[in-house]
């Protein structure tokens, strides 16, 4: 995996670009070729928001578990969020061809079938289905521009 220096931590490659891979009937997915490296030896799926799955690389995905455990005690919200999210979470190491099974219970949440949608989300991927990512790309085009001095205040482009 490769990484880059800021203020001498080092970062996480990014995992960006949008990817339109295709789920084969045995419920088998080749991952997109430029994410596989940044996945390592194997990535983590899990139930995301929208209904869609994270794919996440292995130290992503102790990092937020850990995060979310450490507010997890005292605050409900959090505990219910650990649940859902843990429960849902499968480790998956890839075939020699670069493939990964998605299992049926997350095929099911996020209402996948042959058409799948992969982006990349920074330091996660989601997997889409084709038409849900299309429909939620388009309802958020429209505000694409207006959000981003709210949501990218200190950022020039």
């Amino acid at each position: 995996m490769s990484a880059d220096h800021d203020n001498g931590f080092e970062m996480p490659a990014l995992l960006l670009g949008t990817y339109t891979p295709k789920i084969d009937d045995k419920g088998r997915m080749a991952l997109p070729a430029k994410l596989r490296s940044q996945f390592g030896d194997g990535l983590v799926m899990a139930r995301g928001q929208e209904r869609c799955v994270y794919l996440l690389p292995q130290s992503e995905f102790r990092r937020v578990a850990i995060q979310i455990q450490r507010t997890s005690m005292g605050n409900k919200a959090a505990r219910d969020y650990l649940r859902v999210f843990l429960s849902g979470a499968v480790d998956e190491v890839p075939d020699r061809q670069g493939r990964v099974l998605v299992p049926q219970m997350l095929r099911s949440y996020a209402h996948l079938n042959t058409e799948v949608v992969v982006i990349g989300v920074g330091t996660r991927a989601e997997l889409w289905d084709s038409a849900s990512w299309q429909s939620y790309l388009e309802s958020k085009e429209q505000g694409y521009s207006d959000i981003a001095d709210d949501v990218l205040p200190e950022v020039d482009f």
